[in-house]
């Protein structure tokens, strides 16, 4: 397991946007807090989330669940320009909070018998020349020494790039259609960064390889099977499989892009792009009420086994990462996380063990040029401790 500091700092720095996010991408702190559609006033999560939103996001949208019931609300603003608040469910991009859903789906196939979690992924997936050393387990955990796609940092500290996802080079092409396979074969062309099952790294070729898997096993695309086996036995109408599909649906909050050129920071509205880059790694949009409902589900058991949940439940003792979620020790427990980061948006959900207390948290991006990654980390510490925690 690991501290809730260092794994909201590596998430950060590798989910969705993974090095990208917090060098390119702000926020800007605007006040105001829309009403709670709980119709309970909670002055102290009230304070919560227009906290989060100062902290250098354009605006932040909140849901707790603890023993005073439900409560939701937001603060900052829907758009840079305007002084509407962000709706309190809106839609937005929830990043590597996707492989949650994906690891579900793969452990489910695994509880069929259609796949094995210590498998070759070579033998569902030989086209690629996979090193036979790498099963579907070391996808899910992220230990298959894989190169990523998005680009590296040597051990050396060398930087590797991967596809354009900064600057100017990524403004240009975010409309730029990437398949599954192009990106696999991408990281594929460069050496790998350890020995199969020897170290752990956060790389998200793990999970767009896990979506093919998925679509090998059961002839459907990922996005398919997440609909049938998730999103439509919990009745998540407000969770979307975008594919290349570039605008997101519903009410919902801008996101913004900060980036450098000639020496001058310019901020472009970054909301609608195609998320292709991302796939199975991070391309879902969904709602702080449907992430509610999918990880409460998640944790209570109606999805996977309990010997499944169990093996989604064991973390790496480098990364604190299970199968798909993270799981963290802290002062009230062990509880358990998804943290994803897309160009523009921010997400955090998070639970206790037994599901009496969760949140959800969606961030907006602006033209600030605070440290986002201190601010996605404060986010995350402060609901730990002041809602999981009850501190």
């Amino acid at each position: 397991m690991t501290n809730s500091a260092s794994t909201a700092k590596t998430m950060f720095r590798r989910a969705g946007v993974t090095a990208v996010a917090a060098a390119l991408l702000a926020g800007v702190a605007m006040p105001g807090v829309a009403a709670a559609d709980s119709g309970r006033d909670r002055p102290d999560l009230r304070t919560m989330v227009q906290d989060i939103a100062a902290s250098g996001f354009a605006g932040a949208q909140l849901r707790v669940h603890d023993q005073r019931g439900d409560w939701t609300g937001s603060a900052g603003v829907r758009e840079l320009g305007s002084a509407a608040k962000p709706p309190t469910n809106g839609w937005f991009r929830i990043g590597s909070n996707t492989k949650t859903f994906v690891s579900t789906v793969v452990l489910q196939l695994v509880g069929e018998g259609k796949v094995g979690l210590d498998s070759p992924v070579a033998g569902y997936l030989p086209e690629f020349g996979l090193d036979r050393r790498i099963t579907v387990r070391m996808l899910l955990q992220h230990t298959s020494g894989l190169f990523d796609y998005t680009g590296a940092v040597l051990p050396d500290g060398t930087v590797v790039p991967g596809i354009p996802l900064a600057g100017k080079e990524f403004l240009d092409n975010r409309f730029h259609t990437y398949r599954p396979e192009e990106l696999v074969r991408f990281g594929l062309s460069k050496p790998p960064l350890f020995a199969p099952g020897t170290d752990w790294n956060y790389t998200n070729i793990n999970y767009v390889l896990a979506g093919l898997v998925i679509k090998k096993v059961t002839g459907n695309s990922y996005g398919d099977e997440v609909q049938r086996r998730i999103l439509r036995p919990l009745g998540l109408r407000d969770t979307v499989v975008p594919g290349t599909w570039p605008g997101i649906p519903g009410p919902h909050a801008h996101g913004y892009y900060r980036y450098e050129e000639a020496g001058q920071w310019k901020t472009v509205d970054i909301t609608n792009q195609n998320p292709s880059w991302a796939s199975s790694a991070g391309e879902l949009i969904s709602t702080t009420k449907d992430l509610h409902t999918f990880f409460s589900a998640l944790l209570g058991g109606k999805l996977l086994t309990a010997p499944l949940l169990a093996e989604m439940r064991k973390p790496h003792p480098k990364g604190g990462y299970g199968l798909g979620l993270y799981v963290q020790d802290t002062s009230c427990g062990t509880v358990l996380k998804g943290m994803g980061g897309f160009h523009g948006y921010g997400t955090l959900m998070a639970s206790t063990l037994d599901g009496s207390r969760t949140y959800e948290l969606s961030m907006t991006y602006g033209d600030s040029d605070a440290d986002l990654g201190k601010a996605y980390f404060k986010a995350d510490q402060t609901l730990t401790d002041k809602v999981l925690c009850d501190k």
